[in-house]
């Protein structure tokens, strides 16, 4: 049996074109990702999950292995990251002689994670009774206290209670959702409906690293964390 980590990938990015292969401090984004997973005692094999020639080069590269191409109606931004994973599973299990034990995700556009996250998160997932640990952290903004939606045309907190919150302290914890890392139990990701569909539980990988590359913005502020991470800027 084998930990397996896959990393996803497609090649028709819209907010920053060709993100997962753009170089970030000398090298692309994807390969940063790949690094970390290769680095990862707890991980046997690196795969990537894509639908572009180009990426699967760049994958190879880096030292993953790129044992299938992507189906195109897996590829486009209408499909689901869950059904990604099915696939991916069955078509690893299927290339692979050894079957697949654990069934670990990286999000390529999250550079910012360490191997030390990788590994406690599948330490977490392995001492405990759930079906999968995924990446959290403390949400920035709160929605019983400073989130807000439109109703009946006016502006009201998100989440009410039966006494209103004046102090953000006072507020229920409130977590995101951070797209880094996955650990899931083969059974059910084959079996489940959704992330959420079943026992899970959260990896607090901390807001400094939660961030994930989705706009000009977005690259732009990685880039400058990922500068002081390596110890490249002056202070």
């Amino acid at each position: 049996m084998a930990v397996t980590c896959v990393i996803g990938a497609r090649g028709g990015s819209k907010g920053v074109k060709n993100k997962n292969i753009r170089p970030l401090l000398g090298k692309p984004l994807i390969t940063w990702s790949i690094e970390q997973a290769m680095r990862c005692p707890e991980v046997d094999r690196v795969v990537v999950s894509t639908d572009s020639e180009a990426i699967a080069k760049v994958a190879l590269e880096a030292g993953a292995v790129v044992p299938f191409l992507r189906p195109a109606e897996l590829a486009d931004d209408k499909a689901g990251k869950w059904e990604v994973w099915q696939h991916a599973l069955d078509a690893c299990d299927e290339h692979f002689d050894t079957p697949t034990s654990l069934y670990v995700d990286l999000d390529c556009t999250s550079p910012l994670r360490d191997v030390e996250d990788i590994s406690r998160a599948i330490t977490q997932f392995r001492e405990t009774d759930i079906d999968a640990v995924f990446s959290i952290c403390e949400a920035r903004k709160n929605p019983y206290f400073n989130m807000l939606e439109m109703q009946d045309d006016k502006l009201t907190i998100s989440k009410r209670l039966p006494k209103p919150i004046v102090r953000r302290q006072d507020a229920p914890n409130v977590y995101e959702h951070v797209a880094s890392i996955y650990v899931l139990a083969p059974s059910y990701l084959r079996t489940g409906t959704g992330l959420l569909s079943g026992k899970t539980q959260g990896y607090d990988i901390g807001v400094d690293k939660s961030l994930d590359l989705d706009s000009e913005f977005d690259f732009a502020l990685i880039e400058y964390l990922m500068k002081k991470k390596q110890g490249l800027l002056s202070d």
